[in-house]
């Protein structure tokens, strides 16, 4: 699966131009499906939030690109639908747009909805996620990021990269998201972590890994140096 990992959805006109490489067809052409469910766990959320990602009304442009067509996944409700009929809708989907919210609580019902295990096998989909919807599939998140806690209480997420990922740097609304936190909070981490803001997005096709930004990032080592930024 092709990943296009962002902080706050596809915020410039780069990120915008990452999002068509990876597809095959035009966006006008593409047919996706949106994922509101990392926003049921988070303790910051109203039900007025996933409704906002759905119509394409929120600040972080998903839905609102000129798809063919959007539907919505919601996996909470795939174990009582059957996979004989949902996992043909994923196969069928040009991309999957995933909301953000609790990192662990999607990362949960990825896997009781089996959309986890279907990932590795959709070769031409996009995955494109920002914030928790990118942060699910690294390694772990940090425990800076725990909110919801998974049964097992780890912070471990489906390690589909091989990063991890901290949303939102330097957000006048987030102070707390310094450079500064970013790199304490790496220095809890044995992989490699990118600290990016809302104007990045990281690309991944297969083992490439490709940051797109009209802001700034860093990369952190698991030896805490600083070995890349832009």
């Amino acid at each position: 699966m092709k990943l296009l990992l962002t902080s706050a959805g596809i915020k410039n006109p780069s990120i915008h131009g990452a999002l068509v490489d990876l597809l095959v067809k035009p966006i006008a052409d593409s047919n996706a499906l949106c994922i509101p469910t990392a926003a049921y766990g988070s303790s910051y959320s109203t039900p007025a939030g996933p409704w906002r990602f759905i119509s394409g009304r929120s600040d972080q442009p998903m839905t609102e690109l000129g798809w063919k067509s959007v539907g919505v996944l919601e996996l909470t409700a795939l174990p009582s639908v059957g996979s004989d009929r949902w996992v043909q809708w994923v196969r069928e989907t040009d991309a999957l747009l995933v909301n953000g919210g609790d990192a662990l609580y999607l990362c949960h019902w990825m896997r009781e909805s089996g959309l986890a295990d279907l990932l590795q096998s959709l070769h031409d989909s996009v995955w494109v996620g920002f914030s928790a919807g990118s942060m699910v599939l690294t390694p772990r998140i940090g425990e800076d990021f725990v909110g919801w806690k998974p049964p097992n209480g780890s912070d471990e997420a489906l390690g589909v990269v091989d990063f991890s990922i901290f949303p939102h740097l330097d957000h006048p609304d987030l102070p707390e998201n310094t450079m500064v936190e970013a790199e304490r909070w790496s220095a809890g981490l044995p992989s490699p972590a990118y600290a990016i803001d809302d104007e990045t997005a990281i690309k991944v096709v297969d083992d490439t890994v490709e940051l797109i930004s009209e802001g700034h990032w860093k990369l952190f080592t698991p030896r805490q140096l600083a070995s890349q930024s832009g």
